[in-house]
């Protein structure tokens, strides 16, 4: 159970000013269990990272009931042919970047909800697009039938949780030019940075869960 983390974490967000900010679970290499513990802590966000393992995880929740109370979202790099894939679990597309993503998530999910994922830092591997091609891409996918509800972003890899800082700022006055509700920045090393700089969703997941195994699979102890 994760209520005595859970409260942890809630505490380090009121100190901060964030009592209202939501937070998504990071399920991501946990098994179905710990998505059931999300739910019964009283969280209904959850997220996850690889498709082939949440469509198996999140096939294997039960009672399967718990998923109608979640919202289940997908934040990591998607690729294009996992969309098919995904598309009966996630009820949130956090990590839409390209043009490419736009329209195969138009396709499979019309007027699925989305955020666009922006790089705020620049380092060539982490996903995102660039910070001047945002607007373009909000554009594209409300043409395209999208609920575009906000922006999502991740700090530097490197310079400790203060690094954040600029990224944080800039993707929150984004957010705020282009009129949208939610500004999703913040993890478990960094809430603090990314709420003093408005951010209105972190993501969880060690400071949850515990260190992270590199990945679940079907076969694996849940």
């Amino acid at each position: 159970m994760i209520d005595d983390a859970l409260a942890s974490v809630r505490a380090r967000l009121a100190r901060v000013g964030g009592s209202d900010v939501r937070i998504v679970a990071v399920t991501k290499g946990f098994g179905p269990q710990a998505v059931l513990d999300a739910s019964d802590a009283g969280l209904h966000d959850i997220a996850e990272s690889y498709a082939q393992e949440a469509a198996a995880k999140l096939s294997e929740v039960a009672p399967p009931e718990v998923l109608h109370d979640l919202d289940v979202h997908f934040i990591g790099r998607l690729q294009t042919n996992k969309v098919r894939l995904l598309a009966p679990w996630i009820t949130r597309w956090d990590s839409v970047d390209r043009t490419a993503v736009i329209d195969e998530v138009a396709r499979r999910c019309p007027g699925a909800r989305v955020l666009i994922q922006v790089n705020s830092t620049g380092e060539p591997d982490k996903g995102g697009a660039a910070p001047n091609d945002v607007e373009v891409l909000v554009e594209r996918a409300r043409d395209a039938g999208l609920c575009v509800e906000g922006l999502m972003t991740v700090g530097p890899t490197t310079g400790g949780p203060d690094a954040a800082a600029p990224g944080f700022g800039a993707v929150r006055s984004l957010v705020d030019r282009l009129g949208l509700s939610v500004c999703s920045m913040g993890m478990s090393d960094d809430l603090e940075v990314a709420v003093a700089h408005g951010s209105t969703e972190v993501r969880i997941g060690s400071a949850l869960f515990g260190v992270r195994p590199r990945r679940w699979d079907r076969g694996a102890v849940a």
